[in-house]
C-alpha cells in the first residue's frame, strides 16, 4: 500500500463527513429556531422538520462506500495517484453537496415553519442536491474501474 491510497481514503471519508456535519449543523439550527417561531406563535411544530435537519447526513456514508472503493481499486491494481486525487476531488464533492443540502434544508425549514406548506417541494429539492452527491459517488466508482 502507498500513502497516496491512504490519503484518498481519508479525504473520501473525512471531506464527505465535515460536509454532513456542517450542513446537518445548518439545518438542525434552523429546524430549531423554526420550531421556536410556531410555538411563540401558537401553532403546531412540524416534526418533519427531524428530516431536515438529518438529509445531509448520507453524504457521509457515501464517503465511506467510496473510501472502500478506493481500497478495493488499488488491491486490484489500480493507480494509487489516481485513487487519490478520485478521494479527493470525489470526498470535496460528496462534502459540498451535503453542506448546500443543508443550506437548503435550513431554508426549508424556516419556510415551513413559518407557512405550514411546501413539504413536497422542499424535498424535492433537496433531493436535487442529494442528487449530486449519488452522481459523484458512481462516476469516481466508474473511474477506479
Amino acid at each position: 500500500m502507498v500513502i497516496s491510497e491512504f490519503v484518498g481514503m481519508a479525504c473520501a471519508l473525512g471531506l464527505s463527513a465535515m460536509g454532513s456535519a456542517f450542513g446537518a449543523g445548518f439545518a438542525a439550527q434552523s429546524s430549531v429556531g423554526a420550531w421556536k417561531k410556531c410555538y411563540a406563535n401558537g401553532k403546531p411544530a412540524p416534526f418533519i422538520m427531524v428530516a431536515f435537519s438529518g438529509a445531509p447526513l448520507t453524504q457521509t456514508i457515501y464517503g465511506f462506500l467510496l473510501m472502500n472503493f478506493i481500497k478495493s481499486a488499488v488491491a486490484s491494481g489500480a493507480d494509487p495517484v489516481l485513487a487519490m486525487f478520485t478521494g479527493i476531488m470525489g470526498g470535496l464533492a460528496i462534502g459540498l453537496s451535503a453542506f448546500f443540502q443543508g443550506k437548503v434544508a435550513a431554508a426549508s425549514a424556516d419556510a415551513l415553519g413559518e407557512t405550514g406548506k411546501g413539504t413536497a417541494n422542499f424535498f424535492i429539492v433537496i433531493g436535487i442536491i442529494e442528487t449530486v452527491a449519488l452522481f459523484t459517488l458512481v462516476f469516481c466508482l466508474l473511474l477506479l474501474q
